[in-house]
């Protein structure tokens, strides 16, 4: 039964859940009440004071809209709806003295703070602050924390808001943060002064309202009204969260999150989010030819006619990588098929069957796991493999949910019933399990397919998930990969069969696998990293924010990514590449901008038109066989290096090399 309650504010009659708070249910009448400490993904404080209202017929003094319910408030004598004002005389002068507290101990120091132009403090004092302080005692300082090399501190700016250590605590899963002291002694600080354990640190910047807790490796490099900003999506992980890429002439900045409650809420890992240096080292900026064992810079023309040399009358194989968009894909797949050869885009060995999207795909979207009561993870460590996913999945389990894992037993910041190591304990599960009668997700990850056995490993889930009735959701680890399938960039028997007597391998940036000698190798990539150091010709292309193209996440949900900035040097679009290349071969691709490519693709793959959309994908069982009797192994080593632009980056260098020292066995001093 709801529990509606009508409230009026400022004058507005509305209907809202009794369960809301004043603060919501202004939100939902489109009135904004200032706030620093309330935020809608933490739990409430209450301790900042700055979202002050009056409630007529209350009590005689303001009161915090963030912590009241609507379902508390007093009705009028003859039962009117309770009244609420959030701009009379009383309310303005409460937030102005609770400005005038805030502001203490705050330094004067904003043309300096790197958080100018975008502080909610300085907003606010614009609007509530006064023009002189009457306070004249020295201000406070504190120590500043060191919390590693992602997170700047600068510890006299801090409200004491509690943001940070609400989302580590809550949302992150890590208990290194908390606040000590009372009345001037209070300061928030880490324990032991240990830096932060978690991937998903950067999010505490976003959340901060003050300059206390800044970006370090964008300090003093940009201001806010200096950067052209450009709405995309992440490829670190399959995950396809929406992000913000702000670029600075030529230079990409930063990145940070967009709010989109069906991918990513507002969240983003920290390879997200600080891989930006990544895509200014090691990039390749001019096509090279080998000759005697060494690479020569050369035109394009002559390295596009050498590659056309290459390929004309031979057997040919193409790769497709993992932040190949999936038009790239499409058009690889045109081009080397026309040559009569085969291309494949499972490059791990993942054993993920052909045109059955509910078999590498699922059934489930990613804001099912927000409603789950039974959720199972099978072959995957999500902390590493998508850890905003893993934050959706802690959520849920605080919320009751019951979390199982097969396969290796790692920290995922949250409790699980471990079933086993192996594919014997999936098996168990799949023939035990039962009908619930409460919502599931099981959750399968590229571990437990690139094995062998991987389809009988897929099949078992797919059994456990029908016999439950729980959703199926493949977790994947490359971006291109579920738009590539989608595409038919497959080939029967896997990578091993594609590339099998192949004479020519085209690889499309494809980092991740070894190519032993023999075939011409032409890479089509954005780094220097080891597709190039195998390639005999090297067509350089852009990376991920360099040009628009449409990737598919891990649930299916198509999303298209924008050209925040422009590729280094004589780099080119890797679309435009393979339409040159195939001009170059006498078999022109029939489209000669990115508009024809996609609306060539979306004719004959209807499902990449529905942008933003998880279709309803038709439960096709795979057939039931043994798998093998193995343990289950995580398809992620080191979260940080995955991919080449993460290779080429200093900072996930630093942070790997921490995240080894911090698991290393402590030594005893003697």
């Amino acid at each position: 039964m709801s529990d509606l309650k009508k409230i009026v504010i400022d004058g507005q009659e509305l209907e809202v859940d009794g369960a809301m708070t004043i603060i919501q249910a202004a939100e939902q009448a489109g009135i904004e009440i200032p706030r620093f400490c309330y935020h809608e993904r933490l739990s409430i404080a209450g301790n900042c004071r700055m979202c002050l209202v009056e409630v007529v017929g209350g009590p005689p003094k303001p009161a915090a809209s963030c912590a009241m319910q609507v379902r508390d408030l007093r009705p009028g004598k003859n039962g009117e709806p309770p009244v609420v004002k959030t701009n009379s005389p009383m309310v303005k002068k409460a937030r102005e003295g609770v400005m005038e507290f805030l502001l203490i101990n705050h330094p004067l120091d904003c043309p300096i703070c790197d958080q100018g132009g975008e502080c909610d403090l300085q907003d606010q004092a614009m609007a509530y602050g006064v023009d002189f302080s009457r306070y004249r005692e020295p201000k406070r300082a504190t120590e500043d924390l060191d919390l590693g090399p992602l997170v700047a501190t600068t510890m006299t700016r801090c409200i004491s808001c509690t943001r940070c250590v609400r989302f580590t605590t809550e949302v992150a899963g890590i208990t290194q943060m908390g606040q000590t002291g009372r009345g001037e002694d209070a300061e928030i600080t880490s324990y032991l002064n240990q830096t932060l354990d978690s991937n998903l640190q950067g999010n505490i910047i976003d959340l901060c309202p003050v300059g206390a807790l800044t970006s370090k490796p964008y300090a003093f490099t940009a201001r806010p009204w200096e950067l052209r900003k450009t709405e995309t999506v992440d490829v670190m992980d399959a995950l396809g969260s929406n992000i913000r890429v702000d670029t600075k002439g030529r230079e990409v900045m930063r990145v940070l999150p967009r709010n989109h409650d069906g991918v990513n809420e507002e969240w983003i890992s920290d390879k997200t989010r600080f891989i930006w240096d990544g895509l200014r080292r090691q990039r390749l900026d001019t096509p090279y030819i080998r000759e005697n064992g060494k690479l020569r810079k050369a035109s394009w023309p002559e390295a596009l006619s050498a590659a056309a040399k290459a390929l004309k009358g031979s057997k040919v194989a193409g790769l497709v990588g993992d932040l190949a968009p999936t038009e790239a894909a499409f058009a690889l797949k045109q081009l080397v098929e026309g040559l009569g050869g085969n291309v494949e885009c499972r490059t791990d060995g993942a054993r993920l069957p052909a045109g059955n999207r509910s078999a590498y795909v699922g059934t489930a979207a990613i804001e099912d796991i927000d409603a789950a009561r039974a959720i199972w993870i099978v072959g995957s460590n999500p902390r590493d493999e998508a850890p905003v996913l893993n934050a959706r999945i802690r959520k849920a389990w605080a919320n009751g949910a019951d979390v199982s894992l097969i396969g290796e037993a790692v920290d995922l910041t949250y409790d699980y019933s471990h079933l086993g190591t192996d594919r014997a304990a999936l098996v168990k599960a799949a023939a035990e399990a039962g009908k619930l009668d409460v919502p599931g997700v099981v959750i399968v990850g590229q571990g437990a397919l690139n094995e062998a056995d991987g389809e009988a490993v897929l099949a078992q889930a797919m059994k456990l998930a029908e016999a439950t009735g729980a959703g199926l959701l493949v977790l994947h680890t490359a971006a291109s990969r579920v738009g590539a399938m989608d595409v038919g960039a497959v080939t029967e028997g896997g990578m091993a069969a594609a590339i099998d007597g192949a004479e020519v391998i085209f690889n499309l940036g494809a980092d991740e696998v070894d190519i032993a000698a023999g075939p011409v190798v032409i890479y089509q990539g954005s780094h220097g990293d080891r597709g190039a150091h195998r390639a005999d010709i090297i067509l350089p292309a852009a990376a991920y924010p360099e040009e628009n193209g449409l990737f598919v996440n891990t649930e299916g949900r198509p999303q298209l990514a924008f050209r925040a900035g422009f590729p280094p040097g004589e780099a080119k679009e890797n679309w435009a590449i393979l339409r040159a290349l195939s001009a170059e071969l006498g078999a022109t691709q029939p489209w000669d901008s990115l508009a024809e490519l996609r609306r060539e693709m979306v004719a004959a793959h209807p499902l990449l038109s529905g942008i933003d959309e998880v279709a309803q994908n038709d439960w096709q069982p795979l057939e039931l066989r043994e798998p093998a009797k193995a343990d289950f192994r995580n398809a992620v080593g080191d979260f940080y290096l995955t991919n080449p632009i993460a290779r080429a980056s200093a900072l996930m260098a630093e942070l790997s090399r921490l995240a080894a020292a911090r698991q290393a066995p402590q030594i005893a001093a003697e």
